[in-house]
């Protein structure tokens, strides 16, 4: 796929998602709130598994307390609207400045680390955080083990949409941006140093870029992205508990962007679809499994996951989108082999007399 005609087909999905909510009235039961909701959620995943993949499949390290960052973002936004009564668009930039420098922060003692090593660490720094959100001295600010209830973003300028309706052109207007600030910076001179440093740290060096600077620079800006998904879930889901930001999340954001295709941005969007539809599917398909194939056990979020994790993986060790890309590149291969063969068979006929 050439570059132009994956821009092609990236307005074409955009202008489509910018379509959708306009067609409730002709779709009532396809266009509803709930959906639209569900499609919200989905983006705020897709945005916080885009920060992660900065950060693994981009600069190489590995990460398992995103988590951690998506907890402090949302309630970054939580505290601020909740005590100072902050508008909700303005807690994302300072949910993303404070989890930049958490990261920033975390990345420096993180740099004697690496592989296995540092994503013990990172999973550390998830268990830690909700356990930390806890504490009775910051129940005052963080509401303790109750949390904290919000209100829902009001829709401005008294625009004809439902609140679900605007949460959905808010969160997928900060999506393209955070989508084409990543797209930017990774065609910049500092995102082909990212890349170096991932595919060979040593010769990065060797070439002058400095990789300690370089790391610490985007697990900053990693935990930022993923920040600001957790700013934009506290906002959509208004309320927030220390709870709702277990290991598992973090987890979660990594089967995501394992499944979508690491190294991929397309690949983050798709990793934060499946997550969200599976985290959604799995009861139903545990009903499913329990009453119509007779299985005498319950399904379980997780089990889906792991069975789904290892069967995309058997199959598409590169992700879904990697995996779309090779079959596409195969049957256009064999669509051009055909072709080359007809033609030989053409001109090895004899001529017609």
């Amino acid at each position: 796929m050439t570059a132009s005609t994956k821009k092609w087909w990236l307005w074409l999905v955009l202008a489509l998602a910018f379509l959708v909510p306009l067609l409730r009235p002709v779709l009532p039961d396809l266009v509803s709130d709930y959906r639209l909701f569900l499609v919200s959620t989905m983006m705020i995943a897709a945005i916080a598994v885009l920060g992660l993949n900065l950060l693994t499949g981009f600069n190489g390290q590995i990460s398992l307390g995103h988590g951690a960052f998506y907890a402090v973002g949302a309630y970054t936004a939580a505290v601020l609207m909740d005590h100072l009564n902050m508008p909700y668009w303005l807690t994302l930039p300072c949910a993303a400045v404070v989890c930049f420098m958490v990261g920033y922060l975390f990345g420096l003692p993180a740099l004697k680390l690496e592989g296995h090593y540092l994503a013990l660490a990172t999973f550390a720094l998830a268990l830690a955080v909700p356990q930390i959100l806890k504490y009775k001295w910051l129940e005052g600010l963080t509401g303790g083990v109750q949390g904290i209830v919000l209100n829902k973003p009001e829709v401005p300028f008294d625009l004809p949409l439902t609140e679900d309706q605007w949460l959905y052109y808010y969160i997928l207007i900060v999506m393209v941006l955070l989508y084409w600030a990543a797209a930017n910076m990774l065609n910049s001179r500092s995102g082909r140093a990212m890349m170096a440093i991932r595919d060979y740290t040593i010769a990065a060096s060797t070439m002058g870029i400095d990789t300690s600077l370089y790391k610490t620079v985007t697990f900053g800006i990693s935990a930022a992205y993923t920040g600001i998904a957790g700013a934009l879930s506290a906002s959509a889901i208004a309320f927030v508990a220390p709870d709702s930001f277990n290991i598992f999340l973090s987890i979660k954001f990594l089967i995501g962007l394992v499944v979508g295709g690491i190294g991929s941005l397309v690949g983050s969007v798709v990793g934060g679809i499946f997550y969200v539809l599976v985290d959604n599917s799995a009861q139903a398909l545990s009903t499913f499994a329990k009453n119509d194939l007779g299985l005498q056990f319950d399904l379980s979020a997780y089990t889906v996951f792991g069975i789904l994790l290892i069967v995309l993986m058997y199959l598409m060790p590169m992700g879904i989108v990697g995996g779309v890309y090779y079959l596409v590149q195969s049957l256009r291969g064999s669509l051009r082999g055909g072709r080359a063969a007809q033609q030989q068979a053409a001109q090895k006929q004899p001529a017609a007399r």
